[in-house]
């Protein structure tokens, strides 16, 4: 018995499975539109637009919506201890560079005995 071929269908994609895989791969877009009368550049726009899901964004290190005050809700309080840790980093470059001594830490504990700066009598 002959069976007959059926014509050559290409594989069709829904919305879904498109939307699927650019998400899971990532698209990029970017361009530029520049305009210029007589030679002159007056304005240039510079495109760049990146779509893809959380999890890949995260995975190529991507995550300034958890900094952003408008979508974060602890961004502002993580934004108040970046600016108070920039502040004690430079008031100690400014003392390195003054060569003034660093204030005195206090002791720290190791191994549940506590650290002195000294030697106690051995």
């Amino acid at each position: 018995m002959i069976e007959r071929q059926q014509p050559f269908q290409p594989a069709t994609s829904s919305l879904v499975d498109i939307l699927d895989r650019v998400l899971d791969k990532g698209l990029v877009v970017a361009g530029d539109i520049r305009i210029s009368v007589a030679n002159v550049e007056l304005l240039t726009v510079k495109i760049r637009l990146l779509v893809c899901s959380v999890d890949k964004a995260e995975e190529i290190g991507l995550d300034w919506w958890r900094r952003d005050e408008f979508l974060s809700a602890g961004a502002g309080e993580a934004a108040k201890a970046t600016e108070r840790l920039e502040a004690r980093v430079e008031e100690l470059e400014q003392r390195l560079a003054g060569n003034e001594a660093p204030a005195p830490q206090p002791p720290r504990r190791a191994g549940g005995r506590l650290q002195s700066g000294g030697d106690r009598g051995s």
